[in-house]
C-alpha cells in the first residue's frame, strides 16, 4: 500500500464517523514556547484539554507532523539502529472533546485495523491500565470489558499493565487518564505474546487510545474531569510497514526513494542489516531537518536551533562513513519534496530554501569534522592502551566546544567502539564554561546575590513595577547591600525597569533623608528589581523613604529603539521572508542590536528596503498600544511569541497600528513618529544561521547624519568638487595611485634583479648544479616572488632560496629549474618547508616555486645556511 493511500483511508474513515479533518499543526510550535517541537498529535489541542480553549467541533482527526529529539520523548539514539524509531514521524489521530468515549474509540480502532485494512486479528494484543495503589486507582475494567464486548479479539490477548505503560499524563499536573494500547505480533509463528511491552522489535505498539478522565492537582491528587475526552495516536510509518508485510519502516515508499538517492550519491549500496545504519540515519534526519526548516526553525546555537544543528551534524558524521567529504545531504531535499509534497505542500514549495540552509550548515561543519574525528580516534586509542572504556567528560566537551560535536554524536561514535561517555563530567565542564561566560559579562551580580544577608529596612513585598505609567514614585527601601563602593537595593515599588527581554535596565536617581544615589543600572533577580548605584551625596541610608526618578531622556531613547526593534522584526519578515524570527536582542538608549535567524548575508538592496519600510511606519505616526490579556487570547489574536521567553498566564501585548503585534514586557513609545528617524548601521554574522543587525534612532541617528554631512563637506573641499562628483574624483585618484604603485614595484624588481647576476656568479656548486641562498630587500611577498622568478631564469640549472623581512616576519621563496624537478626529483615545496622550519615557520607550493613564512627573523641566516644540506638530503 502506498503512503498517500493509507493517509487518505485513515482520514476518510473518521470523516465518515463525523470527525472534522483538521490540518497538521506546524512541527515548530511557535504558539507554545514551552515546547521545542510538536511531539504528539494532541499538542495543538492542549488548550482544549486544559479548559482554556474551545473548538467549533467535538470530533477531530488529522495526521500530525512530529519530532522527538529531546527531553522525555527522545528517539534519536535509536534511529538507524532499529527499523521503527525516527526523529520525524507522522502521528495519525482521532479526538473526542467531551463527546464519545471508550466504547466508540475501541470499536472504531478495531474496525479500521481489521475490517478496512485487513490486519490479522490473531496478531493483535490490547493492553489496559492495571491500576495503581499509590494513586488509589482501580484497574480499567471498563476498557477491558469493552474490548471483549465490542470486538472479537481473543479475550486472552487483552492484558493489564501498570502506570508506566498504560497511564497517560500531559505533565506533572493537568489532564490525564488510563490508556489502551494496540500491539501487533510480527513473529513468524505468532508466538510474541510474552514480548508485549518488552521493547522487542517483533512485537510493537501501533496505536494508543488515551482516555482523559482525570485532572492531577498540584498536590498530586487525582479528581474526575467534568468532561471526558479521547486522544488517540497511531504511528503512520509503523502501520504502513505492517500493512506492506515488512518489519522495517525503511522498506516503505516514504523512505525507499531517499535510500535510492543516497546510494546514487555515495556509490554505497544499502543493506537492510547493520551495514545500512548510515543510510537509515541520513534518510531519517533529512525529514526532520526539512520539515522543521519549512515550518520556520533555523539551525543555531540555542534552543530548537541547536537541536537542528545536532541532527545535521549527526547526519554529516554518518555521511563520512560513506566516504562523503563534500556537502551532499542537501541533495536529498528534492526527493523528499517528491515523496511528501502532495500531502505537505510546504516541503515542495520551500525545497530550494531548505536545501540552501542544509548546504550552508554542511559547509560550515565539514571544515572541522575531519579534525574532530582524528581527535576522537586518538582519544579512543589512548583508552584502548589504558584498558579503559569511558571517554572522560572533559574530552567529550573538547569535541563539543572546539569541533562542534554534539554530545549525542560522541556517544554514538563511542557506542560503535564499545565505549561510554562520562556524561556527568561533560555536564560539569559545560557548567564551568557557562560560569566563566557569566563572570565575563556586564551584569554578573545576580549569580552572587544572597538577599537573605542584606540589611532589611522595611517588611513586605518588593518591586511592584510602576514604570509603564510613571517615571517617578514615592517608595520605601526594603533591603540593601553595600559592596565595594556600590550599593544594591530593592524598593517596595519602583518606576525603574529591570533589565529583561533584551532591554537594558533604567538609570536615574533615588533620593532620601540626607543621601542621594545615582542609579547606573537596574537588574532582576527572580521577581525582584535590584537597583545598582553609588552615593552622590551622603554615605549611608538615612531612612527607608525615598523619591525614585527615572532619567526621562534615557528612558525615551531606549523606548525609541525598542519600538524600532518591533518594526524591524516585521520589516525583516515582510522583505527577507517569514522564516526570519528573533534570535536575540539588545535594546539600549544609544543603539539597538537585533539577531535573527537567516542563513546568508542580507543583501544591500534588501537592507535599503528594510530601512525604508521602518521609516515609512515612523512617518505614518502609527499608535503604539499595550494590552494586558491572557496568553491564549494573545496567541489567538496572532501575537508573535519568542521561544526563549517564558510567559505566564497573563501577558502584555504590544500593538503597532495594524502592522505589528508581539508579546513584550518592555517599554515603548506612544506613537511611532516619536522615533524620529531609523538608521541601519551594520549587518553581520553573529553565528552560523544567525544574522546581526545594528541600528539607531532619534538623536543618535540625527548625530550620525550631521557627522556624515560634515565629512561630505570636507571631502568636497579636499577634492575641489561638488557632492555629485565625489565618486568620479575618488576613482580617478585611486587609479592614479595604483598606476604609481605598479611603476614603483617594477622599478624595485628591476633594481633587485640587477643583483641577481652577482648571486648566480657566486652560487655554490652542488652535484653538478648551482645553489643560491641569499637574503634580499623586498617590500612584499609578490615582489619577492618576482625577484625569485628572475633568479630561476638565470640559474640555468639550479635551486634558489631567497629571504626577506616583510612585516616583521621572515619570508622565504624557493625556485627549482625544470631539469632538477625531473632528474633529481627536487620540489620547491619540500625544500622551503624545511628551510622555514629553522625559523619557526612552514610553507609549501608548486614544484618550481614555493613560499613560506617564519616567526623568528633572527634565524633567517641560520635557515639559509642549511639550504645546501637540506637539498642534499632530498636528492634522489
Amino acid at each position: 500500500m502506498k503512503s498517500v493511500e493509507l493517509r487518505k483511508q485513515f482520514l476518510d474513515f473518521f470523516k465518515n464517523k463525523k470527525h472534522e479533518i483538521v490540518p497538521s499543526a506546524p512541527v515548530v510550535p511557535f504558539d507554545d514556547p514551552t515546547l521545542l517541537f510538536t511531539n504528539a498529535g494532541m499538542n495543538q489541542f492542549k488548550g482544549v484539554f486544559l479548559g482554556n480553549e474551545t473548538r467549533n467541533y467535538k470530533r477531530a482527526a488529522d495526521t500530525q507532523k512530529c519530532i522527538r529529539v529531546s527531553g522525555k520523548h527522545n528517539d534519536i539514539e535509536d534511529v538507524g539502529f532499529d527499523t521503527y524509531h525516527h526523529t520525524f514521524f507522522e502521528m495519525l489521530g482521532n479526538w473526542s472533546f467531551g463527546d464519545y468515549f471508550k466504547r466508540e474509540a475501541i470499536a472504531w480502532a478495531w474496525e479500521l485495523l481489521t475490517e478496512v485494512w485487513g490486519v490479522e486479528k490473531d496478531r493483535l494484543y490490547a493492553t489496559v491500565f492495571g491500576g495503581d495503589e499509590q494513586d488509589g486507582l482501580e484497574p480499567d475494567e471498563e476498557a477491558e470489558r469493552l474490548w471483549k464486548e465490542v470486538t472479537d479479539i481473543d479475550p486472552r490477548k487483552v492484558l493489564r499493565f501498570g502506570k508506566s505503560d498504560n497511564f497517560w499524563e500531559m505533565g506533572e499536573t493537568g489532564p490525564c487518564g488510563p490508556c489502551s494500547e494496540i500491539h501487533i505480533d510480527l513473529t513468524p509463528d505468532k508466538s510474541g505474546g510474552p514480548l508485549v511491552n518488552a521493547g522487542d522489535a517483533n512485537v510493537i505498539e501501533i496505536w494508543n487510545l488515551v482516555f482523559i478522565q482525570f485532572n492531577r492537582a498540584n498536590t498530586g491528587k487525582l479528581a474526575p474531569l467534568p468532561a471526558r475526552h479521547v486522544d488517540t495516536g497511531m504511528g503512520f510509518e509503523r502501520i504502513l510497514a505492517v500493512l506492506n508485510g515488512s518489519n522495517s519502516n525503511y522498506d516503505t515508499d516514504l523512505f525507499t526513494p531517499l535510500l535510492d538517492r543516497i546510494t546514487q550519491l555515495t556509490g554505497a549500496d544499502y543493506h537492510r542489516d547493520e551495514r545500512g545504519f548510515s543510510h537509515r540515519v541520513l534518510a531519517d534526519h533529512i525529514r526532520a531537518l526539512s520539515f522543521s526548516i519549512a515550518d520556520g526553525a533555523m539551525p543555531s546555537n540555542e534552543g530548537r536551533g541547536y537541536v537542528l544543528r545536532r541532527i545535521l551534524r549527526r547526519a554529516a558524521r554518518f555521511g563520512r562513513n560513506l566516504d562523503m567529504r563534500e556537502p551532499f545531504i542537501y541533495k536529498l531535499v528534492p526527493v523528499l519534496g517528491d515523496v511528501m509534497g502532495q500531502s505537505f505542500p510546504e516541503i515542495a514549495e520551500k525545497q530550494e530554501f531548505i536545501a540552501s540552509i542544509v548546504k550552508s550548515e554542511e559547509e560550515g561543519f565539514n571544515s572541522t569534522l575531519d579534525r574532530g574525528l582524528e581527535i576522537f580516534e586518538k582519544i579512543a586509542a589512548n583508552l584502548d592502551r589504558e584498558g579503559s572504556k569511558e571517554i572522560p567528560g572533559d574530552e567529550a566537551f573538547r569535541l563539543y566546544d572546539t569541533y562542534g560535536f554534539p554530545l549525542d554524536l560522541t556517544q554514538v561514535m563511542a557506542r560503535q567502539r564499545g565505549l561510554t561517555v562520562d556524561e556527568a563530567g561533560f555536564d560539569q565542564a559545560m557548567a564551568g564554561q557557562k560560569k566563566r561566560a557569566r563572570a565575563a559579562g556586564k551584569w554578573s551580580y545576580s549569580a552572587e546575590f544572597d538577599m537573605q544577608s542584606w540589611t532589611a529596612l522595611t517588611e513586605g513585598a518588593d518591586s511592584k513595577f510602576l514604570g509603564y505609567s510613571s517615571l517617578e514614585s514615592e517608595s520605601e527601601i526594603r533591603s540593601y547591600k553595600l559592596d565595594g563602593g556600590q550599593i544594591f537595593f530593592t524598593l517596595d515599588q519602583t518606576p525603574f525597569y529591570g533589565e529583561a527581554g533584551g532591554q537594558v535596565g533604567d538609570v536615574g536617581r533615588v533620593a532620601g533623608d540626607g543621601f542621594e544615589i545615582a542609579v547606573s543600572g537596574t537588574i532582576r533577580d527572580g521577581n525582584s528589581f535590584i537597583h545598582v548605584g553609588r552615593f552622590e551625596s551622603g554615605s549611608a541610608i538615612g531612612g527607608p523613604k525615598v523619591t525614585a526618578r527615572v532619567d526621562t531622556r534615557t528612558r525615551k531613547s531606549t523606548a525609541r529603539n525598542h519600538t524600532a526593534t518591533h518594526l524591524l522584526h516585521k520589516a525583516l519578515q515582510e522583505i527577507v521572508g517569514e522564516h526570519v524570527t528573533q534570535a536575540g536582542s539588545l535594546v539600549g538608549p544609544d543603539h539597538l542590536r537585533f539577531d535573527v535567524t537567516h542563513f546568508q548575508k542580507i543583501s544591500a538592496a534588501d537592507l535599503d528596503k528594510i530601512e525604508a519600510w521602518v521609516n515609512e511606519q515612523i512617518r505614518a505616526d502609527r499608535p503604539v498600544e499595550t494590552v494586558e490579556t491572557t496568553y491564549v487570547k494573545a496567541r489567538e489574536l496572532g501575537a508573535m511569541a519568542i521561544f526563549e521567553e517564558k510567559y505566564g498566564e497573563q501577558v502584555r501585548m504590544v500593538k503597532i497600528g495594524d502592522v505589528s503585534l508581539e508579546l513584550c514586557g518592555g517599554t515603548h513609545l506612544n506613537h511611532t513618529g516619536e522615533a524620529g528617524y531609523f538608521r541601519l548601521l551594520s549587518e553581520s554574522s553573529a553565528a552560523a544561521g544567525i544574522r546581526r543587525l545594528e541600528a539607531v534612532t532619534g538623536e543618535t541617528a540625527d548625530e550620525i547624519l550631521r557627522r556624515e554631512k560634515q565629512v561630505t563637506a570636507e571631502v568636497e573641499e579636499l577634492l575641489n568638487c561638488g557632492e555629485s562628483e565625489i565618486l568620479e574624483r575618488l576613482r580617478g585618484v585611486l587609479t592614479e595611485r595604483q598606476n604609481l604603485e605598479r611603476e614603483n614595484r617594477e622599478l624595485r624588481v628591476q633594481s633587485g634583479s640587477t643583483g641577481i647576476s652577482d648571486l648566480v656568479a657566486q652560487a655554490q656548486a652542488l652535484d653538478g648544479f648551482k645553489v643560491v641562498a641569499s637574503k634580499v630587500s623586498s617590500n612584499d611577498v609578490q615582489e619577492l616572488k618576482q625577484i625569485s622568478d628572475s633568479l630561476r631564469d638565470k640559474l640555468g640549472s639550479g635551486v634558489g632560496v631567497l629571504s626577506a623581512v616583510i612585516n616583521d616576519k621572515a619570508s622565504f621563496v624557493c625556485v627549482v629549474t625544470d631539469d632538477l624537478i625531473k632528474g633529481k626529483k627536487l620540489r620547491a615545496g619540500d625544500i622551503v618547508k624545511q628551510v622555514a622550519a629553522v625559523a619557526g615557520g612552514s610553507g609549501g607550493g608548486r614544484p618550481h616555486m614555493a613560499t613560506a613564512g617564519g616567526k623568528n627573523v633572527e634565524k633567517i641566516d641560520a635557515a639559509l645556511g642549511q639550504v645546501p644540506e637540506i637539498i642534499s638530503s632530498l636528492i634522489t
